[in-house]
């Protein structure tokens, strides 16, 4: 395992994103990477195009939510 060298804006973005999404600085730091990464090579994809790849390949079944009717 490396150390990756990140300014202080950055680690603090982290740290607050890593409490609303209940992981780790680590964790959403390596989410975030990962998720850079799939952007990159998947430029004509969009977020949720990407996410729900991931979820297949992990073999989660990703069905749309019905809309609520108020």
């Amino acid at each position: 395992m490396g150390i990756v060298n990140i300014d202080d804006e950055l680690h603090e973005q982290l740290r607050r994103a890593s409490k609303v999404s209940y992981r780790s600085i680590n964790a959403q730091a390596a989410y975030w990477i990962r998720l850079g990464m799939l952007c990159e090579i998947n430029p004509t994809l969009s977020f949720s195009e990407i996410i729900g790849g991931e979820l297949r390949s992990a073999g989660v079944s990703a069905a749309p939510l019905a809309p609520s009717h108020s």
